[in-house]
Formats: structure tokens, sequence, C-alpha cells
């Protein structure tokens, strides 16, 4: 392993710094061959290793959602995903309105858009929503596809059941009281049934001819290649009509690549440069963007008998071990210090306790008093991805992460895995086999803070621990539960505020995982396109993409 000396670990970096970037290319190499075209072509390299599933429930994880998801399809209650000057917030989608029952809060009513068209021409109505609700929660319904059901079920946990109340009504009624219930629907998109029906019900064939009310059409689909997007002319939103006639849509995993994609004039847009080519694509004539990002890169703890993060001491020790303004100097900026699982900023942040900072000898102390040091090493496996959406630069930082723990006495061993096989393992729980029978008691992925439900409640509701939710950990206190059950039966936004607090408070002062930084989710652009919308969110509409 090599040292854990501050010149080990620049040695370290430098190793990862296998830019070759031709700065002599010129710009206009790329855009030669767009003036063949009628139409407005956009490029965009993704960090992801193939094209996510476009059937209407994406797979590899979150930032999949901003590529096959709400591109091709809409929501009932959408995220305003189309402004760079603040957060976004919950907005109508093809639900004009929501409001729970007054009597039984349990009881929500979506009142549903009119006048909305699928893009095989059917109309959008209450029976889509239903059959679609069917389509990942009824196990027993003919359209249930088990794919797009793993990937929402975890994200809509309180949905117990769902009826039509009219042609352009649907009531949807939750497990229990569940005021942060509107959160989860962005997640939930909505296909067209006549589509499905139409190409023999069978889900392959919806996958390269997919039918959604969104903003762009599926034109073509080359799996680990590349998937067409065509504009929407007919779409419903009219502030949201495309910028650009094409998005096209390039796998391509390795940060280096894209980057010499980018030079290259082979896509006009990546996501997640290299840190160390910042500096010469600004020079090269290259745009970067970045924002405040509500989305943290953490380690998840397993809080299950016999984990070795049983001991508080131990989770805040790690806590203690990293110098992660060394991280955002690594990332070349492109990344702010984590606190905790949301940022200071926050309204929810509060005020814990712990005070999460890097200072080695008190991380050596708590790991004397758990007992542990270099002599008598705490050992403990932690599953990564090897790269993708919303893990930065997994294997270099994850490295660093390693070298940083070995300093106080923690070997870690990694399982790493490809993206999508990560996702497995955290929808399984770290109970599962998968997990607790291969010794992993840690998993490290990225997770989205935007609201309350998704940065918080998922992953300490014990009614949530897997297959219910992502409670990974497996974290079961009473008390915890109590709060979140105040939260869920208030509507007051102000009472929730004060008790999301003391729920971040809880998080953090038990240290209930490793916290290292908040992503700002960097976008690097040839100077041709003219409009690029760097939301404050993890999701980014590419409606805002253009000349």
């Amino acid at each position: 392993m090599p040292s854990a000396s501050p010149a080990g670990r620049r040695n370290l970096w430098a190793r990862w710094r296998r830019l070759a970037l031709n700065t002599a290319v010129a710009l206009s190499a790329g855009s030669a061959s767009l003036g063949l075209w009628a139409e407005t072509v956009v490029r965009y390299g993704i960090s992801m290793a193939d094209i996510p599933l476009t059937t209407g429930q994406p797979d590899r994880g979150a930032g999949a959602y901003q590529f096959t998801g709400h591109t091709l399809y809409d929501p009932l209650v959408a995220w305003e995903a189309n402004i760079g000057s603040r957060p976004g917030k919950l907005v109508p989608g093809l639900a004009t309105e929501w409001k729970a029952d007054a009597k039984d809060p349990r009881k929500w009513t979506f009142t549903l858009r009119r006048g909305v068209k699928f893009h095989d021409g059917s109309e959008f109505t209450a029976d889509a929503v239903v059959w679609n609700l069917d389509k990942v929660l009824s196990d027993k319904s003919p359209q249930y596809d088990a794919k797009q059901a793993a990937q929402v079920r975890p994200r809509i946990p309180s949905v117990a059941s769902w009826r039509k109340v009219g042609d352009y009504a649907v009531e949807i009624t939750t497990k229990d009281v569940d005021a942060l219930f509107p959160y989860q629907l962005p997640w939930f998109l909505i296909g067209s049934p006549a589509q499905w029906d139409k190409l023999g019900r069978d889900w392959n064939k919806v996958a390269s001819q997919p039918s959604g009310t969104g903003p762009f059409r599926l034109d073509k689909l080359v799996p680990r290649e590349r998937a067409e997007l065509v504009r929407n002319p007919g779409y419903w939103d009219k502030a949201r009509l495309a910028h650009a006639d094409r998005i096209v849509l390039m796998p391509i995993p390795d940060a280096l690549t894209r980057a010499n994609a980018l030079i290259n004039g082979q896509v006009d847009v990546i996501e997640t440069p290299p840190p160390d080519a910042l500096d010469q694509l600004k020079k090269g004539g290259f745009k970067v963007v970045s924002n405040v990002t509500p989305h943290v890169w953490p380690y998840h703890f397993s809080t299950y008998p016999g984990s070795p993060w049983g001991d508080i001491r131990v989770r805040k020790a790690v806590n203690l071990a990293i110098d992660r303004e060394a991280i955002v100097q690594l990332l070349n900026g492109q990344a702010s210090v984590a606190r905790g699982q949301l940022d200071p900023s926050s309204p929810w942040f509060g005020k814990p306790r712990f005070d999460i900072k890097y200072d080695l000898p008190q991380a050596r102390a708590l790991m004397a008093q758990a007992g542990y040091g270099k002599n008598r090493p705490l050992k403990a496996k932690v599953i990564i991805a090897q790269g993708g959406s919303g893990q930065m630069l997994s294997l270099p930082m994850n490295e660093f992460i390693q070298q940083s723990l070995a300093e106080i006495g923690v070997q870690i061993e990694f399982e790493v895995v490809e993206l999508e096989n990560l996702y497995l393992h955290w929808r399984s729980g770290a109970k599962a086999d998968m997990n607790a029978g291969k010794g992993i008691t840690a998993i490290n992925l990225g997770y989205v803070t935007a609201d309350p439900f998704y940065a918080l409640t998922r992953f300490m509701d014990s009614r949530y621990i897997a297959p219910n939710g992502v409670n990974w950990g497996g974290l079961n206190d009473p008390q915890v539960d109590a709060t979140i059950d105040k939260i869920r039966t208030t509507f007051d936004t102000k009472v929730q505020d004060k008790l999301l607090a003391s729920l971040h408070e809880t998080l953090v002062d038990q240290a209930l995982m490793l916290w290292v930084v908040h992503d700002t989710n960097p976008h690097a652009h040839s100077p041709k396109i003219k409009h690029f919308v760097q939301a404050q969110h993890w999701f980014q509409d590419l409606t805002t993409i253009g000349y």
C-alpha cells in the first residue's frame, strides 16, 4: 500500500492523473459536421457504462432520471430543475394539484392534467396512472415488470393502495399518515398502456419504442453506445420545450475518455470532468459549470450485531480521520466539505453536538478507547462502485479514505462492483446474504439530499429497513421512529423543519455514516452551447441545453 503521508497521497493521486489532453485541437473540429444537419444536435457524454432503462423507471441510480426518466416521461408531481439561481421545489407535473383528505389524511386526491397525449397519440387519463401503479406495485397484474419495480418500489414506500375516482382524478392511500408523501412522487413516472398493448405486451420491445408524455421521444437506442432523443414539439408544458432538436446520450464511464471526447469534438457536453482537466478545458475555450448540489458522498454503516461499526467511538474516529479539505483540493475545488448528511445552510441541519472535522489525535484516542490501534487494527469490508453517476472519482477517493483510516488502525478492504450491481446490494440491505454473507459492513454510495424523505427519513425509519426501503444499515431506534411519526403527521412546514433538524442532529451525533464531501455536479461543454442551466439539484433538465 502506498505511503499514507501527504507526499504519499500526492503520489497516489498522481497515479490517477492519466490525462493526455491534446490542447492543439481546434474547437471547430467537432462542430464542422453539424452544418450538415438540418436539426440542432447536442451530443452528451454521460458517466454511466450503459444507457439507463428506457421502459419507464430508469435503473442506474438517481442520476439516470435526468437521461431516460424526466426526458421521456413525466411524474404526477415534478421537481423544478430548470432554475439555477435557487433550490428547486415541488411543482405540478401530470397532476395539477394534490391534497390530503382532512378527515383521513392517509388519502390523497390527485387532480390530473387534461389534454395531455402520450408519444403514441393515446390520451393520458386516470386509467394510465392506475395501470402504471399496478405495473410496479402489483405483481399479479399482467403489466407488472420486475425490473421497473425494483427501481421505484423503494422510492415510493408509503403507497398502500390506489384507485380511480374520475377520468381525471386518482386517489392514493398511504400506509400511514405521511405529510412528506408528495416528495416521493417525482420518482414515479407514467408510461403509455396503449403502447405496451401495441407492442405485444413485451417490455423488451417497449425499451426501444417507449411512449411517455415527456419533452423528448426516443428515436434510437443502441445499448452501451447511444440513445437518441428527439424534441417533442407537442409537449404540454410550453415552458419546457427543448432547446435542442436532438440530444444524443453517449455512455463514457471513464473521466479521461469523456474529457478527450469533448476536446476532440466527439461530444458537446460532458458530466463530471476529471479535476486535473478543468484548467486545461477552460484554457481551451470550453466552459466548466457547477452549482450548489444537494448530494453527499458517504460511507453508510451497518448497525446489525457483529458490525465493526457498532461502537460509536469507532464511528466518530473515522469521521475525524479524514482530511476533507485535501479531498476537495484533489477534486480541484469541485466539491465542498461535508459536516453531516446536509449542508449547514439547510433548514434541516440543526445544531449537532458532534463537530465533524479533521482531528487525527482525537481520532486515534477514540480508537484506543475502543481497543484498537495500528498494532491491533479494526478490519472492515466496504462495497464501492468502480465509477458512475454520483460517485465522483470513486476509486481514487476511496483509496484516499483507505490510507487515511489506516493511520488510526482501521484496515479497509474493498469489494469493487459495477454501479448497478452496487444498487442491488444497496436495495437488499446490510443484513442480506449478498452483503453480510461476504462480510460487507458498509456501502459507499452518493445520496441525493434535496428533500426530507430523500435526505433523512428513508435512512432512519425502521419501517424502511430492506426490503421495505433503503434503511440499508438497519437502524431501529424507537426515539427516531417517534420523531419521524411526528414529522409525518404534521402539515405545518415550520414544525416539520424543527423536527427534521432534530433528526439530522441525531444522525450526526450518532455518527451513523462517514460523511466526506458534497458534490457540486460539474459539467463541461463546448462554446457552441449557448443554453445550459445548471440546477441546484442532482437532476439536470436536458430541455435547457441547446445552441
